[in-house]
């Protein structure tokens, strides 16, 4: 049995020409050969993905949904820039092959980079996977390690840098997400009012800079097939750019679900941190400030900002439900979640 994630059959209304991705894909990779078949991977909430299989090669296009355009949040041209630059100085991101901007050729912006074939741990490690608590605890330290080098890396050397708004990263966000909040709140959710008079109010005098993912998890790292523990690639750089490290640290401790959770919180979990040898929050906290060198006392204004934000991304995509833009099921009862939310933001401010 397969450990790795296998692309299914195009989703009609994502199909693409594929006689038009064939002829740009190998007037720029001259390794591709024969017949192309495409498939689609399912998952991803925002852009899509699609696996190109010719004779003797597979390989990754990426672009955003139909009807959507390039700029914004679907800015394939950035992700592939910044993919491109960080590169060289970490060893995780894929090699970058070719950005298509001529949107005539499947209708939008999209890019094709090399395939990194390993295990995703999703909510749930593969049925065929099996590590002991050691290895669990091993796995966990070496994702965390991603991002402390992730972290570490030098933005002047890579370029990236122009991605910099300058001094006062922490205080954007908060303002941005807050108003983001209030234009999709519907009737059934609290206006959160506490919480981001909080977060307005605590604000860090001293903020840090790097470069940062914005969506570091375990489903957006990729592990080596025949060494689980091993990461071998970090996906999914839409929401990169230069900030606050700890603000980074936040958003991914918002998806951190540890074992001694309560039940609702177990209702959200879609990484595997709830296994025997996986470190708690404050743990992770303590571990990579640590390796950072930074004061790891008080962190309560990242976690809180953290789980705000995942409770307005949340209300984003409830809005688009409640109002009938979507009719994805999945989506029925995330008001109720952003409630919860509220109340986990309150909890760790008292």
């Amino acid at each position: 049995m397969s450990l790795i994630d296998q692309p299914k059959a195009t989703r009609a209304e994502d199909a693409l020409d594929v006689n038009a991705v064939a002829a740009f894909v190998k007037s720029h990779y001259q390794n591709a050969h024969g017949a192309l078949d495409i498939k689609q991977f399912p998952g991803g909430a925002s852009n899509l993905t699609y696996q190109l299989n010719f004779d003797n090669v597979s390989l990754i296009l990426r672009t955003s949904p139909k009807g959507t355009k390039a700029k914004g949040a679907h800015d394939m041209a950035r992700e592939f820039r910044i993919m491109e630059r960080l590169k060289p100085s970490y060893e995780y991101v894929p090699e970058m092959i070719a950005l298509c901007s001529d949107e005539s050729v499947i209708g939008r912006e999209f890019y094709v980079m090399e395939k990194i074939s390993g295990i995703i741990p999703r909510a749930n490690l593969p049925k065929a996977l099996t590590l002991s608590e050691t290895e669990v605890n091993m796995l966990c330290r070496n994702v965390i390690d991603t991002l402390i080098e992730l972290h570490k890396v030098d933005i002047q050397s890579t370029g990236l840098h122009e991605l910099g708004k300058g001094i006062g990263y922490c205080q954007r966000q908060v303002d941005g997400w807050s108003e983001r909040y209030k234009k999709a709140k519907t009737w059934n959710v609290p206006p959160c009012n506490y919480v981001i008079d909080y977060l307005k109010a605590n604000v860090p005098k001293q903020e840090k800079t790097c470069f940062i993912h914005n969506d570091f998890r375990f489903d957006n790292v990729v592990l080596d097939e025949h060494n689980p523990t091993k990461v071998i690639g970090v996906l999914d750089w839409e929401m990169a750019t230069i900030g606050d490290p700890m603000m980074d640290l936040g958003n991914s401790l918002a998806y951190w679900v540890q074992a001694d959770d309560d039940f609702v919180a177990k209702q959200t979990r879609r990484q595997p941190t709830h296994l025997k040898g996986m470190i708690t929050r404050k743990e992770v906290i303590q571990y990579y400030c640590d390796q950072m060198g930074f004061d790891a006392k008080d962190f309560t204004f990242y976690e809180v900002y953290g789980l705000f934000r995942l409770a307005v991304i949340m209300q984003q995509i409830y809005f688009r439900y409640h109002h009938k833009q979507t009719t994805n099921k999945a989506f029925k009862n995330f008001w109720l979640l952003v409630n919860y939310m509220n109340w986990r933001c309150k909890r760790l401010i008292a």
